[in-house]
């Protein structure tokens, strides 16, 4: 594991973020990180990026689910964090 955190907000809202490093990418991924992005209240996903075998890298926004073009972990990260600010309505 290269990254953890969790975030809990006043009003329900739960951020976790972890990122592992894989001795081998995860196909169709061609990187070798395996990660989970966060944003939602319990049992309500409003915002993920993930990765997993056979699907490879996509992003969950609301209840669309879209592929992800994956470069960096500082893109990846600041892509989700637009995101929950979006949803959060700038909070």
């Amino acid at each position: 594991m290269l990254f953890h955190q969790r975030i809990d907000y006043e009003d329900g809202g739960i951020v976790e973020m972890v990122i592992w490093r894989l001795p081998a990418p995860l196909p169709p991924s061609t990187h070798g990180l395996k990660y989970s992005l966060f944003y939602g209240r319990p049992g309500i996903r409003e915002v993920g990026y993930d990765n997993e075998r056979g699907k490879g890298d996509h992003r969950h926004f609301e209840n669309a689910e879209t592929d992800y073009a994956f470069s960096t972990v500082e893109q990846l990260m600041a892509d989700f964090w637009s995101d929950v600010r979006t949803v959060r309505g700038g909070k």
